[in-house]
């Protein structure tokens, strides 16, 4: 393994907290969360999700639970619809009837049962974005970023470490992604990609509206477009790694090695988010 390559592997295992062991292993320390994979706000009861290393955990009024008692691995976390997700992921260690790697999955349910839809056994997504009728993903088992329209099919469009995907909300085929390097990469002519000029070194980016797109880079620094990544504005930063990001027109929460924190304000100010677990 040359310098290079050896760098984008370390910077993709610190931000997605995914290395080389069995599915499933507890992580070391006095954790609640464990690494936190995926978040997302669930139209159904206007409630955080947490997808960690140690299952999905749900706000409450007083905190956060881990839904149906179940530490499964979720990963790729993505809300869907009302109590509707699809994630990816290693199973609970309990359940011995399933594959170490989950393949795509969906709950319907807000995470209280999961169903296997494809590539079980063999897809180990870490990242996954819907778009009108077809889902993207990146397979780290492959590295190759995979898109589906039925999703039971999957077509391989591009080969390279990734770190997120975010789609334009006006146009299902308009992908972005970020890489190990920290660079911005725009679908083209279905196959090509090509890097965004004049954009941050981002990791985790979400585009929620056509006018909002927003970016967290390595060190925490918070960045937004407002024109589909043609400029770019920081805003702030949150001063810790990064692990997850989720971005709506109201409210945006950020996972990072410090804690959750979330801001209304459209990024200036933020706040960490009331009544988390220590070490969350």
């Amino acid at each position: 393994m040359n310098r290079s390559h050896a760098l984008v592997v370390a910077l993709i295992v610190a931000l997605t907290g995914c290395a080389a062991s069995p599915a499933g292993q507890e992580p070391e320390g006095p954790v609640e969360f464990g690494h936190v994979h995926g978040l997302g706000i669930n139209p159904a009861d206007e409630r955080l999700y947490v997808a960690s290393h140690l299952g999905v955990f749900r706000q409450t009024d007083d905190g956060f639970e881990l839904v149906a008692d179940r530490q499964q691995d979720t990963m790729a976390f993505t809300v869907t619809g009302p109590d509707t997700f699809l994630a990816s992921g290693h199973p609970d260690l309990r359940e011995t009837d399933k594959p170490v790697h989950l393949g795509l999955i969906e709950s319907t349910d807000s995470a209280d049962s999961w169903q296997s839809l494809s590539l079980e056994g063999e897809a180990d997504f870490h990242a996954l974005e819907p778009a009108a009728n077809r889902v993207y993903g990146y397979d780290s088992q492959a590295g190759v970023v995979k898109v589906t329209r039925d999703r039971q099919e999957w077509e391989d469009i591009a080969q390279l470490p990734v770190i997120d995907l975010a789609v334009d909300p006006d146009n299902p085929a308009g992908l972005l992604m970020t890489d190990g390097q920290g660079r911005l990469l725009r679908l083209a002519n279905s196959s090509d990609l090509e890097v965004v000029q004049n954009a941050p070194r981002l990791a985790f980016i979400d585009w929620p509206s056509r006018d909002l797109l927003v970016g967290v880079s390595a060190d925490g620094a918070i960045h937004q477009s407002r024109d589909g990544g043609k400029s770019w504005q920081t805003l702030t930063s949150v001063g810790a790694t990064p692990q997850a990001l989720d971005i709506t027109t109201d409210v945006w929460h950020v996972a990072t090695t410090a804690g959750l924190f979330t801001t209304t304000d459209q990024g200036r100010t933020w706040s960490p988010v009331a009544n988390q677990p220590e070490g969350g």
